[in-house]
């Protein structure tokens, strides 16, 4: 390829719109440009890194066995209604009518579908196991769309489908996904981290996030250095820390609080730590037949946890309840209530509060408060459950070492299903004594569009993106300072098939610029290798090469370069094979 028939519109300014590193750099680099909110038109550079990271997914599930297949991307609504997701999944789903008034949606996952052709193909327990997968655009209505190809409308994905005869053939699908999964990430050129994770509106009873490390991801995770255990914050299990072992319970003390309501306006006014006091927090729970309000109680310094709480209720949707309602309900002000003699509403405590002897409460009456509150005695404990956040340097649940915790972008996740779907949609075969049997079902998500982003995310500098070799637009680029001059332009000839001889995808620049713009296009675009052929250099016989990710410079004679770049490149395309 020259750059001279190449559409790359590169851009000097950075594009207002764009909000992360990723989304200016893609636009700059002239990889991609917005059609409309949370939507992307792909330019040939964007276009060729998709096909290579679809191509390192698409090699490592037919490895681990999986077979390839093509779904529809519009889905009727009674299949949804089959598996009851069409109420629950919300207003992200894209929902569309044909002329006969009939109900469809644009996929945003395929359980409901892949599900429904299995039903109907698959009868025999030797049919088992099977893995089918595709790639292909899903659609999401983002309530704002927002990080350019982090969070849109319209995205590329790879997702695929387990079906086993038991959980023990789920055990093995899902390790061999794993480790298909960590094998094309290291394939990509990427730093990432498998955590524990919250499987959300997919549903099921175990799952991994595949997080590239990023300072830049919204995802916070927290890992373990000494044992290895690793979780997305959401899904982090905390450990309950005991801080007042010793103290013997108080009488319950009514203290008067006034205009004194918020967490530190109440350890400020009593002289206490706000790992002293109890709040008291209200939430409005949906569930499928009724809403309902619901206390949580956990310590002052501690921030609740509300997808652990969600999945405790098991409820459609959460949120909080407004001020109106809880006064409605309690007769006191947020901040004034608390656990103690409220009637007629679930409370659900944290873990650590039943730990706690001398606390200090909301009395249930504007401008007062309870001290010397004892857990247990003083209110039920009906309920408890681990409902916290996890913060950095804490204990690990699993050796009591600290933990730490790191920014990441999530580009993969994997489910165990179990038999949810199955079950709900009548996906049944006859084992070895002729008994019908549901199948167990896993499903393994790849954001192929996201992971090009991530990448981005992941390495680049003031002057651009430095790509993995693996997923580069192209491995080299070759820049005569001076096409016009013909020994300069000569030997880039020769380079650039020399190049493609060998395997190595090169482009050359034969623009009439100035060697300045030509170096700082590269730069932005981020090829791994740059063939600087100046007259300098050409007087000794060598051309300056340059490695964009290490930033290192070689001189190498004319006759050696081209074995060099072939080594270079071929030993990062395949370390991982």
């Amino acid at each position: 390829m020259r750059v001279t028939q190449l559409l790359a519109p590169t851009l000097r300014e950075v594009p207002a719109e764009a909000e992360v590193i990723s989304h200016r750099l893609m636009l700059r680099a002239g990889m991609i440009r917005k059609t409309t909110s949370g939507v992307y038109t792909y330019l040939p550079l964007a276009q060729r890194i998709l096909q290579k990271i679809a191509a390192i997914v698409r090699e490592e599930m037919n490895r681990a066995g999986g077979l390839e297949v093509g779904l529809p991307i519009m889905q009727p609504a009674e299949l949804w209604q089959e598996s009851g997701r069409w109420a629950v999944y919300g207003d992200e789903m894209f929902r569309l009518q044909d002329r006969h008034q009939r109900d469809f949606c644009l996929g945003p996952t395929h359980e409901e579908i892949i599900t429904d052709l299995v039903r109907n193909e698959v009868h025999s327990y030797k049919q088992l196991p099977l893995l089918l997968y595709q790639i292909q655009n899903k659609y999401r209505d983002e309530r704002r769309p927002r990080f350019g190809l982090m969070r849109c409308r319209e995205f590329i994905m790879k997702d695929l489908y387990s079906f086993d005869r038991d959980e023990a053939g789920l055990e093995v699908s899902y390790q061999k996904m794993y480790n298909a999964y960590s094998q094309a990430f290291q394939r990509c050129g990427l730093q990432f981290r498998a955590v524990e994770a919250d499987s959300g509106a997919i549903g099921g009873n175990a799952s991994h996030e595949f997080m590239v490390l990023a300072g830049s991801g919204e995802a916070l995770v927290v890992h373990c250095d000494q044992c290895g255990y690793a979780a997305n914050v959401e899904k982090a299990e905390a450990s309950p820390e005991l801080l007042q072992e010793g103290l013997e319970p108080g009488a319950l003390q009514r203290v008067h609080t006034p205009g004194v309501c918020t967490v530190v306006e109440v350890t400020t006014f009593l002289g206490i730590s706000a790992q002293e006091v109890l709040k008291t927090l209200f939430y409005e729970a949906e569930f499928t037949t009724h809403r309902e309000l619901i206390a949580v109680v956990i310590r002052g310094d501690r921030n609740i946890n509300e997808t652990k709480l969600l999945n405790r209720l098991g409820c459609l949707r959460l949120e909080l309840a407004s001020d109106t309602l809880i006064k409605k309900t309690t007769g006191a002000s947020p901040g004034f209530v608390g656990p103690i003699g409220l009637k007629g509403i679930r409370i659900l405590v944290d873990t650590e509060v039943p730990l706690m002897v001398q606390a200090v409460v909301g009395a249930n009456q504007d401008d007062y408060h309870y001290r010397y509150a004892d857990p247990g005695r003083d209110f039920p404990l009906d309920e408890v459950a681990d409902l916290r956040m996890v913060e950095a340097v804490e204990p690990c649940p699993h050796c009591g070492n600290s933990l730490v915790q790191s920014h990441g972008i999530e580009v993969g996740h994997i489910f165990k299903l179990g038999t949810k779907y199955s079950s709900a949609m009548g996906a049944r075969f006859l084992d070895e004594k002729g008994q019908e049997q549901l199948i167990v079902m896993g499903c393994y998500g790849i954001g192929v569009s996201r992971t090009m982003a991530a990448a981005i995310e992941q390495n680049y500098d003031a002057n651009g993106i430095k790509w993995p070799v693996a997923i580069a637009p192209y491995h080299v680029i070759i820049v005569p300072v001076s096409f016009q001059d013909e020994q300069q332009r000569t030997v880039a000839e020769k380079l650039y098939n020399g190049l493609l001889k060998v395997g190595v995808e090169a482009i050359l620049d034969d623009r009439l610029d100035r060697a300045g713009v030509k170096f700082k296009d590269a730069d932005l675009i981020g090829y791994p290798y740059r063939i600087t052929i100046g007259p300098k250099a050409l007087k000794d016989g060598e051309v300056e090469v340059r490695c964009r990710i290490t930033g290192e410079d070689f001189r190498l004679k004319i006759e050696e370069v081209v074995q060099w770049l072939a080594d270079q490149v071929h030993s990062q395309l395949h370390g991982f094979v």
